[in-house]
Parts: C-alpha cells; structure tokens; sequence
C-alpha cells in the first residue's frame, strides 16, 4: 500500500510538479505564542465557507425560487428527499457558526494589531468578507419563504429604507418593487447564489494570497522580546494537522446541532397576515436592532431611527479603516485606547444581544 501511494505521488509529481508546493509550505512556519490559538479560527471560518458552498449546492438540486414554489420546495427537500432534512439543517447551522466564527477570527485580528503595516490589505479584504457573510446571512434567511423570514425582511429592509438619499432607492433595489414580493425572493435568491459568492471568492482568493505572502502576524507584545529569536512551528504538516483536527470537531459539533436540534421551516409566508408578535432579527443584528428600540423617536433634529443608522454606518466605516488611523500600531507601540475601544464594542455586542434576546 505505501508503495502503491508513492508511485502515485511519483505520477501526479511529475506531471505537476507536487513537490514544488511541498517544499514551498514546508519553509512556511507559524509563530507559537500565548496567542496562537486564535490563528485557528480563520481556518476554520474557511472550512464553514467550504461547507456552505457543498450543502447549497445539494440544496439547489431541489429548490425551487418562487412566492409559489419556495416554501413547498423546503417541504419536499425536508420530507421527501433522503436526508434532505440533515443537509438544510447543517446548512443553515453553518451560516451562524460562520459568522460567528469570522467576528471571533476579525477581534483577534483587532487585538493582536495584525492589520498594521503591511497587512492592510488584508484586513479590508477581511472585513469585506465579513460584510459578506452579513449579506449572506440576510439574504439567505428569506428563501425557505416562511413566515419569519418574510416579516423580518420587510423589517430589515424598512431600516434600510431610513437612510437620509439613498435609503428609498436602496429599498426599492433590494426589494424589488415598494414592497416585500415574490420579486424579492427572486432578487435575494440571485444575490444569495451567484452574486455574494462570486464577489466573495474573489476577496477570498486575495485574502488568502496575502497571507501566504506575508506569513502569520505576530502580536505586539510578543515581537523582538528581550532580543530572543521568536519560535516557530512548520505550517506544512505540524499546524497543518492541528487546524484539520480543529475542522474534524467542528464537523462534529455541526452533525450534533444538526441532528438533536433540526432547524425549523415554520408556516408559509402571507403578505396579508399580520406580523408575529415578538419578531427578531438573527442573532448577528440584534444588536443593532435592540439599539434602534432604545433611540427616541426624536434626537434633536434628526429622526431617531436614522441618527442610529447613520451611527452604525460610520462605526463601521471607522473600524473598517482602523489601520490608517491607529497610528501609534503602524509605529510597532501599543495602545490602550485601542484595546479599550474593542473590549466595549465586544461588550456592548454580547450585552445589547441579550436583551434583545430575552426582551
């Protein structure tokens, strides 16, 4: 058997030259710090991503778009198609744990000061992709076409129509027409398969080139201590294994969800029936969501929904662009303003989310 498998590596070897890339990943090495174990989490969100792709694709095989069509074709992958009921459920555990998985890799990223020169790059490619994953999540969660899903839409989309200019047009584009239709379905279905995944791989592809380029970034804290030289484990097989064997438990945990907690598909959406009492968004906007409760109606001269909006607007834009103006990082110093500022968007992310949960 192990001869048979190097005379295959011999055969594939030769013809594409294999060993190249082995010996290109075996001078790649990771540095071993206190912090090292957020390193994994950027992996793993990869290996959520491959996981979504394959369980979308099995579920396009029945799907059917349509305000016709949508919610029976659900029923029928959930009933009637063998294991269809694992393969949406997966998927839709995989679209939380990803997000949940990409905030947790884009704070370490944050406290570890790894978007300082000259990575970026690769933290806006990052934090586009992060942005994505949103979109993805907001895009997907209208498709199964049920109740919940089509009021929280109307919802999401009505904030987005609050934007000062561009919010009415924003709305329409996103919808469709004025109001929440089978055009919508149509819309989001589009945006959902072929749209976020293509401007996604492309930023994923970029992301991942950085990276290889410019190795693992090392925390501040950590860099030239004392003058002793940094320790390293090869990336090709030592970090390798250990991220694989991450993956492995992570599938685990997917299957565990899936199973004992299968996602629910809910009554069919009706335009005519008033919304459910107690309608939330995702736990990834609740936030957000929780927040506009709390604004008045009226903030000086500005609309209180909209001063909340434009608020969350330039937070992000701000925190997008961190690296140009976290000057004191680009010098190689650290800044306690700037680990007190992510320690209480952290805090006030966990804290607004369980109100808003609980409220």
């Amino acid at each position: 058997m192990n001869t048979l498998l190097k005379k295959l590596y011999a055969w594939v070897d030769e013809r594409v030259q294999l060993e190249d890339l082995v010996q290109f990943l075996g001078k790649k090495y990771v540095p071993i710090h206190r912090h090292s174990i957020w390193y994994y989490f950027g992996g793993v969100s990869l290996f959520l991503f491959i996981i979504q792709v394959v369980t979308g694709i099995l579920l396009l095989l029945y799907y059917k778009s349509g305000e016709a069509l949508a919610f029976e074709s659900i029923q029928f992958i959930m009933s009637k198609v063998q294991f269809g009921w694992l393969i949406r459920s997966i998927h839709s555990w995989t679209a939380n744990l990803f997000i949940l998985t990409a905030m947790i890799h884009m704070f370490s990223v944050y406290f570890e000061k790894s978007y300082r020169k000259p990575r970026e790059i690769t933290w806006l490619t990052g934090m586009l992709m992060f942005f994505l994953a949103l979109g993805f999540g907001f895009s997907g969660y209208l498709l199964p076409w049920n109740e919940l899903a089509f009021f929280a839409t109307k919802v999401g989309t009505d904030i987005a129509g609050v934007v000062p200019i561009i919010g009415k047009p924003l709305m329409v584009f996103l919808r469709g027409g004025q109001e929440v239709t089978g055009a919508t379905l149509s819309r989001f279905f589009g945006f959902h398969v072929a749209v976020l995944p293509g401007i996604f791989t492309v930023l994923l592809g970029v992301h991942l080139i950085l990276i290889q380029r410019q190795g693992m970034s090392e925390p501040l804290t950590d860099e030239g201590g004392a003058g002793q030289p940094q320790k390293t484990m090869p990336f090709f097989p030592n970090f390798l294994l250990r991220d694989l064997l991450l993956w492995l438990i992570v599938l685990n945990l997917l299957a565990i969800l899936a199973v004992f907690f299968p996602w629910e598909l809910g009554k069919k959406a009706d335009a005519f029936a008033s919304a459910p009492a107690g309608i939330k968004p995702e736990w990834y906007f609740l936030f957000m969501f929780q927040t506009l409760k709390y604004i008045p109606g009226k903030l000086w001269a500005f609309d209180g929904e909209v001063f909340g909006i434009l608020l969350f607007s330039v937070g992000g834009i701000l925190w997008t662009l961190v690296p140009f103006w976290d000057r004191r990082s680009q010098r190689g110093e650290r800044s306690r303003l700037m680990t007190y500022i992510g320690i209480f968007v952290i805090f006030y992310i966990i804290v607004l989310t369980i109100l808003g949960w609980t409220a």
